[in-house]
């Protein structure tokens, strides 16, 4: 049976760039809810991926909510563009953002689009915790930001403990969302812990049935 309480969002930085049209549409017609879109800027992250123009290239290539996860410094120079390209969800990193995040998360809810804010591995949640009121989404990195392909790190479970304890005695909608090192087993920890999001990379974009792969994910 499916599970509907599990959004499951494969991260096209695990896809072939060269066929990301065919990549997007595939995914769609494999089940899956959202689409992880993972912009650096080889700054705040050591990695460039894509930018603003890959996001209006996808947008026309899918009906599924693009979730723009921005690796990068400076984001509110870019939230803007990044929401007229099509953006549903527009994710921050606080460790970028420092004394700025609550303004930026401001903007880009004036924008009409989703907001969230991400942490590292080693940023502790309460850091966030008074910013909940602006998100619709908040991220646990459970690798450090830059490349696909890394091992999950387990001790990160306690801080979506902690969200979801906080998310739930203020009686918010806002989803949890993992990020990084998720497979069949982690995403089982991931959703026992209170997740409601998992993105997958490489797990998906190499399994031989990518729409076996998304279910086995999202009922884990």
């Amino acid at each position: 049976m499916r599970n509907a309480n599990i959004k499951i969002a494969p991260s096209i930085l695990s896809a072939d760039f060269a066929k990301m049209g065919e990549e997007v549409a595939l995914l769609e017609r494999s089940g899956a809810d959202i689409i992880h879109c993972d912009v650096m800027d080889g700054v705040f992250v050591p990695n460039l991926t894509f930018g603003i123009k890959m996001i209006e290239d996808v947008k026309k290539r899918t009906n599924l909510p693009l979730d723009c996860h921005l690796m990068i410094v400076n984001p509110e120079k870019y939230v803007e563009r990044f929401a007229k390209a099509g953006a549903d969800y527009i994710t921050v990193h606080v460790e970028a953002c420092g004394d700025n995040t609550r303004a930026v998360l401001e903007k880009i809810n004036s924008l009409g689009v989703k907001s969230g804010v991400v942490i590292n591995p080693d940023t502790p949640a309460e850091k966030i915790a008074e910013l909940l009121p602006l998100c619709d989404m908040v991220v646990v990195m459970s690798v450090f930001p830059g490349f696909g392909g890394q091992s999950f790190i387990p001790g990160v479970l306690d801080k979506v403990r902690v969200l979801r304890k906080l998310i739930d005695e203020q009686n918010k909608k806002i989803l949890i969302e993992i990020d990084g090192g998720v497979n069949p087993e982690t995403a089982k920890a991931a959703i026992s812990a209170g997740v409601d999001v998992l993105v997958a990379g490489n797990t998906v974009f190499k399994a031989d049935d990518k729409a076996a792969m998304i279910e086995i994910l999202r009922n884990a």
